[in-house]
């Protein structure tokens, strides 16, 4: 008789974790955007790719360009102009990746300039930005003797002063 109990403990008790099992998978959708650790990494590695072109096309002098660009032309793909070494960065860097990105140039008074527009970010998206700063000075992009208040698009955000504008570059990053 006391083993017939116990058996009868165990199958209850295996019922109970089972049912419990049953009901939490069912309390749940994973799905594969679901948030998950995996995702987290993608999104950081993601955050620091962007950072890191933007840190790297501001050493080599390239993101001047990336900011001129941005008020001459809009682009929807990765296809850019010969010698658009902003633009070669970036496809570099996301193209083949399928990674899609949007990038923008905004001034400190508001004015704002796309320069890549690959459609509406997922829920997944992340964004950097980095500040580039222009002096009425500073040599255009191209290696030409002109400078930014030769009508090179980028409004003079500061006309009284030597300081051109202050923009502001910025990159949103989302897998297809």
């Amino acid at each position: 008789m006391r083993g017939q109990a116990h058996t009868l403990e165990a199958f209850v008790a295996a019922l109970l974790v089972l049912g419990g099992v049953v009901f939490a998978l069912q309390a749940t959708a994973v799905t594969p955007l679901s948030a998950s650790t995996s995702n987290q990494h993608i999104e950081n590695q993601q955050r620091a790719q962007a950072a890191d072109l933007l840190t790297a096309s501001a050493a080599n002098d390239t993101l001047r360009g990336g900011v001129y660009e941005a008020w001459n032309a809009t682009y929807t793909n990765d296809a850019f102009p010969d010698g658009f070494a902003f633009g070669e960065g970036l496809s570099r860097t996301f193209g083949d990746s399928r990674i899609a990105f949007n990038v923008w140039v905004t001034t400190e008074n508001g004015n704002r300039a796309t320069l890549v527009e690959q459609g509406a970010p997922t829920d997944n998206a992340v964004t950097t930005s980095r500040p580039v700063v222009l002096l009425d000075d500073t040599p255009a992009p191209g290696g030409n003797a002109s400078t930014w208040g030769a009508d090179h698009g980028v409004p003079d955000e500061s006309p009284a002063t030597e300081l051109y504008a202050v923009t502001e570059v910025h990159i949103t990053v989302w897998r297809i």
